[in-house]
């Protein structure tokens, strides 16, 4: 069963004291002994619905877990002192060689990402993008494949996560607004 990541701290990082409540499911840590409190704030994730002059927008097909296989949108982590705006952009140079117009803010929603186990709460954040050289895009990294679709006709249950369905939906009832 997988495990959020405040119920993996047993043990105080700092001073090794174990948990004083080990069932505790509030996203902290707080070690009685050392004075250490730490809190579990969610990872941010960034993706972007990447369209076409012609209205069609950029869907990856997972090649790994979590939903391998499902649809996304193009998207990754955020890195440590890493802005959102750049990191879509290097995700999306990474993932299907792509380089983007200016960015649309579209929505935030959180996301449950299980890895190995561990539930990571995200915050994903959303844009709309226009891509700059459509045909130059290719399938690299964590990318079995991708097709250009017209985002209206995607189905929904076809999304590799509840959050991308939300965006999708967003952008749905916002128009194609570039």
């Amino acid at each position: 069963m997988a495990e959020l990541p405040w119920q993996l701290f047993r043990f105080c990082p700092r001073c090794g004291t174990a948990r004083a409540d080990p069932a505790a499911r509030e996203p902290a840590f707080g070690c009685d002994r050392c004075g250490l409190h730490y809190f579990f704030n969610p990872a941010i994730a960034v993706a972007a619905l990447i369209l076409r002059d012609d209205g069609r927008g950029l869907f990856i097909r997972r090649a790994k877990d979590p939903e391998k296989g499902k649809l996304a949108l193009v998207g990754g982590f955020v890195d440590v002192g890493e802005p959102a705006e750049q990191a879509l952009r290097r995700e999306v140079r990474e993932e299907v060689r792509l380089e983007l117009g200016p960015l649309r803010f579209l929505s935030s929603n959180p996301n449950d990402y299980e890895y190995r186990g561990v539930i990571y709460p995200v915050v994903d954040v959303f844009f709309v993008a226009q891509a700059e050289e459509p045909g130059r895009a290719a399938a690299l990294d964590g990318v079995a494949s991708f097709s250009w679709e017209d985002p209206a006709r995607v189905d929904l249950d076809s999304m590799a996560f509840a959050s991308m369905r939300d965006a999708l939906e967003r952008f749905r009832r916002g128009g194609r607004q570039r």
